[in-house]
């Protein structure tokens, strides 16, 4: 079956850096899009980065373009998400989601079908 496991979260400081990993198992990774989205306490589900199949393009949102980096090794069958400069609105759930489509971009979650648990995020001094 399809999994995903998310790991790399903690306590970062102000203007830190973590990078989040995401192993995926179950499906032909290197066939799907996959993307990160986050989840900060009492608020709703944000989209933060996808990136296509073959890892040809990337977006992100506007909040964290410059900062964040997502990146996959389709041979070892994983994606990750680069956080740099890290700021305390950066604190939240990161949860990655697989893609249904090559090239599955944004935040719609009806265009996703299977996701993690999270790995939490915490920004502060």
């Amino acid at each position: 079956q399809v999994q995903l496991v998310e790991s790399g979260g903690g306590l970062a400081q102000p203007g830190g850096s973590l990078r989040l990993s995401c192993a995926a198992s179950g499906f032909t990774f290197s066939s799907y899009a996959m993307s990160w989205a986050r989840q900060a306490p009492g608020k709703g589900l944000e989209w933060v980065s996808s990136i296509y199949s073959d890892g040809s393009d990337t977006y992100y949102a506007d909040s964290v373009k410059g900062r964040f980096t997502i990146s996959r090794d389709n041979a070892k069958n994983t994606l990750y998400l680069q956080m740099n400069s890290l700021k305390p609105e950066d604190t939240a759930l990161y949860i990655c989601r697989k893609g249904k489509t090559f090239r599955t971009v944004g935040g719609s979650s009806r265009d996703y079908d299977y996701w993690g648990q999270g790995t939490q995020v915490t920004v502060s001094s």
